[in-house]
């Protein structure tokens, strides 16, 4: 399983970035995790965008999926720009909030799916387990288990300790880190730099990315921060970061 950032901002892109997406491959087989602001524009430095076979999506907050309009578009000029049929695409998404899932959808050219936490989803080579986690609204975790490895997501969340038992022994583990030690983000529910690395310590993963990094300070006191309660790899989330598990 290939994992590759597309895009990593918390609440909206820098310059030239994007928010939230993250592209999964493996065996020919590509899905697209999360579709926020800039991903569309910035997934095709690393795919064709008729070669994404499925998206799937956490939540429906705007750094999340709003380039899934983006999508739709691509989805409906394609039969103009190329003479193969188009490839058929699923998206992904939870019924918690019956807006945001039938948002996913576009005429006949992009079709919404449902998952559900008490059910495993595959897709393609991929296994899906979601998890409901704690943020403003309801969003989910996902554990995706390849061929090859397992990766674990915790989408955006404030910390509680069940998430380790969902992420234990993962390859890699997909953390938030909105902000720094000592910030409490349990309100809207995110997580700082110390509590992404307590999990990833508690779940005893092989290593741990940070993502969903603020707009302010220095990212890379965030891996120090994490690294004071976890000892394993730790990595900084950037467009274009990559790794085979």
């Amino acid at each position: 399983m290939k994992i590759t950032v597309v895009g990593f901002w918390h609440a909206y892109p820098e310059a030239g970035e994007a928010a939230s997406g993250y592209l999964i491959e493996e065996n020919g087989f590509s899905v697209l995790i999360d579709c926020g602001s800039g991903v569309v524009s910035n997934v095709q430095r690393y795919i064709k965008l008729e070669h994404i076979d499925a998206v799937v999506v956490s939540h429906y907050h705007n750094d999340h999926v709003s380039d899934i309009g983006a999508f739709h578009y691509f989805r409906l000029l394609q039969p103009y720009i190329q003479t193969a049929p188009a490839k058929p695409v699923r998206v992904f998404g939870h019924r918690d909030d019956r807006n945001g899932f039938s948002g996913l959808s576009y005429k006949n050219i992009v079709e919404a799916e449902a998952y559900d936490e008490n059910t495993p989803l595959q897709i393609g080579p991929f296994v899906f387990q979601f998890y409901p986690v704690q943020h403003a609204v309801p969003c989910f975790a996902m554990r995706i288990q390849g061929n090859s490895g397992c990766l674990f997501y915790t989408a955006d969340t404030s910390y509680f300790e069940k998430m380790a038992e969902w992420a234990e022994g993962a390859d890699l583990l997909i953390a938030e880190a909105s902000l720094y030690s000592g910030q409490d983000g349990s309100g809207p529910g995110h997580m700082n730099s110390v509590e992404a690395g307590r999990l990833a310590a508690h779940a005893e993963v092989k290593e741990l990315l940070l993502t969903h990094l603020p707009h302010f300070g220095n990212h890379q006191q965030l891996v120090k921060e994490a690294a004071s309660v976890y000892d394993g790899m730790i990595h900084l989330a950037a467009s274009g970061w990559n790794k085979t598990i």
